[in-house]
């Protein structure tokens, strides 16, 4: 409903911020001539009770007129002027028609009061004046003429002109008021659209620097990435590298007692047979089944060594205890030197997909580790321990050694890169590089605690790296 009547006032025509004043000059005179049509219609059921015939025809020539006009509001807007001086005359004459023949007990006078407001929104203020000083000479004329007998004094007539006068004053004034709060708005508003347009041109041109610099920093951040990727690349192959080497004096450590166990068995048997002496059938049986678990020994090493060095990284599904066997086997030439005793507790299987070479690396640092760290303290009854816990979708992987604890000043540095506490003799890229894999590659976690002369590795592992 509330819709309906809008769209009536306005005349079905939408108006923009810049059409405020015309908007509201088109609402005002709808509303003038709803109320005029209904102001009519009263007055000629009125004058039909009453039986007055002579304003029952002007009210309905009126009120056709106001029909024609609400037609000319809604066809064009080129007819808004048109309507506006319709209404005006109209009113206009409707007044004077008042005075002149309206009998002054019927109080109708007082419609005059309103003419102020209608010039008010139906005219400029020049336009108005000029239809006041017409309106007020007509009532001025109307004691004086002798055509029509009209009712009012000149007395009367002089004092309603003085009252509208009045009141057109200060409707006037009122108007001149609002004119200038209304310039004010508009020049406010004028000033807002101004200082929007200037900070949009700023906005544009900060989102112009920004982006800019943006580029300027994306460049920059992945120049730096490609600097640390290729850092990380350099790192892994010295890591590599070191480790490898440590793999290779291991093998060499590892295979030197097998084969000098073989030669020394060779040796005996061509001495014999130099010296003519008798070599028995169980004799040559034992040594050829030496030689032989010997050499079956060593081809188990090369194929344990062969996987590690397999470029292929692929997810494997294999139990962890059997994963650390493999990796303490890689150990044994150094730790049956030292006799340190490594000893892996195992509860239950546990079975993980996971990068068996690249977790075997993170083991065979930190054991290496503690076999140099209890190669330099000399302690007696050296151990080496590995447990395995198990939490659900993740495991946890301990290693303990009683080698003497990490020093407390050095715990914040021992995964920093080429930091060691070995001197010439470390790379510093061992636990760098454990902890990169663990948390780069597994997603896990490296941690390390130190408690008298113990020192303990975490390390915690998804099951399923895949």
């Amino acid at each position: 409903m509330k819709e309906i009547f809008n769209n009536f006032i306005t005349s079905g025509f939408d108006f923009d911020e810049s059409q405020m004043d015309i908007k509201s000059r088109y609402q005002m005179l709808n509303a003038g001539i709803l109320l005029s049509t209904i102001g009519l219609i009263y007055g000629i059921f009125v004058n039909i009770i009453k039986e007055i015939e002579g304003f029952i025809a002007v009210e309905f020539t009126l009120l056709l007129f106001n029909l024609i006009l609400i037609v000319l509001l809604r066809k064009n807007r080129k007819y808004f002027d048109l309507v506006v001086i319709i209404m005006t005359t109209q009113f206009t004459f409707l007044f004077l028609f008042l005075i002149y023949f309206a009998e002054l007990e019927a109080m109708k006078h007082v419609w005059l009061f309103t003419y102020p407001i209608i010039l008010l929104y139906f005219q400029d203020s020049k336009k108005g004046l000029y239809w006041l000083l017409f309106l007020i000479f007509m009532l001025m004329l109307a004691p004086l003429q002798n055509l029509i007998e009209v009712k009012y004094s000149l007395y009367q007539v002089t004092y309603l002109s003085f009252v509208l006068i009045i009141v057109h004053t200060i409707i006037y004034f009122y108007q001149v008021k609002m004119d200038e709060a209304k310039n004010k708005i508009l020049e406010q508003q004028n000033l807002l659209r101004d200082f929007n347009s200037k900070l949009e041109d700023q906005v544009l041109e900060k989102t112009a620097e920004l982006r800019e610099l943006n580029e300027s920093l994306e460049g920059k951040v992945q120049d730096k990435i490609e600097e640390l990727i290729q850092k990380d690349k350099i790192l892994t192959i010295q890591s590599k590298q070191a480790v490898m080497g440590e793999m290779i004096s291991m093998i060499a450590h590892q295979w030197r007692q097998p084969l000098s166990t073989v030669t020394l068995q060779i040796s005996n048997l061509q001495l014999k047979k130099l010296l003519n002496k008798k070599i028995e059938s169980s004799e040559l049986d034992n040594a050829f089944n030496y030689i032989s678990d010997t050499i079956v020994y060593l081809s188990q090493t090369i194929d344990d060594f062969k996987t590690y060095f397999h470029p292929n990284k692929e997810v494997v599904n294999i139990e962890i205890h059997e994963l650390l066997q493999k990796t303490v086997n890689f150990t044994l030439s150094r730790v049956k030197d030292r006799e340190i005793n490594v000893h892996i507790d195992k509860e239950s299987s546990i079975y993980i997909k996971t990068y068996i070479n690249e977790l075997i690396q993170v083991v065979l640092n930190i054991i290496n580790n503690a076999i140099d760290a209890h190669n330099e303290s000399k302690l007696k009854n050296p151990i080496i321990n590995l447990s395995v816990k198990d939490e659900g979708s993740d495991i946890l992987i301990y290693i303990v050694d009683n080698a003497g604890g990490i020093k407390e000043e050095n715990l914040p540095k021992i995964f920093e890169p080429y930091f060691s506490t070995k001197g010439k003799n470390g790379t510093g890229l061992g636990l760098y590089m454990s902890q990169m894999i663990i948390e780069k590659q597994f997603n896990g976690k490296i941690k390390v605690k130190v408690s008298e002369n113990f020192t303990t590795f975490i390390i915690r592992l998804p099951k399923d790296i895949s």
